[in-house]
């Protein structure tokens, strides 16, 4: 052959890695996992709550402001990617433990200053992405969590858990602040995937 006719293939697209989640029980774990008698493991588990029940991004959560919280209607306002914005609610776990925080915990961590942060530092100042990210691993290790983690494994785990329970893949989207659902589309194959390792490992013939 004077040309090869594999020249005319289109070499296979790559996909994009799945995103490390947590199991539901693992989440648990983590939430579990800081000393809440202690003015930053208060903060530090409103914090994962917060995670967790909204899918934030980490660097959303840092910033997050008392003018963007709506506890009357259990909402907060994120202005996103390109200063996009977006309501999710909290979910009644997550406010509670947020009630709780700004009522005492956070004015523990304050000493008397003034912040408007929702999370401070005992600087009074907010925290930063790196920080919060060291804080989290921290955490993970206090809970047995041995698998790879990132700053967005909570994110992750949100929107995986709420598939798996049935959530609408557009409702996910919206809360997320995807601007393309193909974005949010990745979870479904997290979900997918955790139903095909259930099945093998459950079934008689799996």
């Amino acid at each position: 052959l004077q040309k090869d006719p594999s020249s005319r293939v289109d070499a296979p697209k790559l996909g994009r890695p799945l995103p490390h989640s947590l199991t539901e029980s693992e989440v648990v774990a983590l939430l579990d996992a800081p000393l809440v008698d202690d003015p930053e493991g208060f903060r530090d588990r409103v914090m994962l709550e917060l995670l967790y029940a909204t899918g934030l991004r980490v660097s959303e959560l840092v910033k997050l402001q008392l003018g963007q919280i709506s506890m009357n209607q259990g909402l907060v306002r994120i202005v996103g990617k390109g200063d996009k914005e977006r309501l999710v609610p909290l979910g009644e776990e997550a406010l509670d433990w947020l009630q709780r925080f700004l009522a005492g915990g956070r004015q523990a961590l304050l000493g008397g200053q003034i912040s408007g942060e929702v999370f401070p530092t005992r600087r009074g100042a907010g925290m930063t992405r790196q920080a919060f990210w060291y804080r989290i691993k921290k955490h993970a290790l206090t809970a047995g969590i041995v698998k790879p983690l990132s700053p967005h494994t909570l994110r992750h785990a949100f929107a995986t858990h709420l598939l798996d329970h049935g959530a609408d893949l557009r409702v996910v989207q919206m809360l997320l602040g995807h601007t393309d659902l193909s974005t949010t589309q990745i979870y479904t194959h997290v979900a997918r995937e955790r139903l095909r390792n259930l099945h093998a490992k459950h079934h008689p013939r799996g």
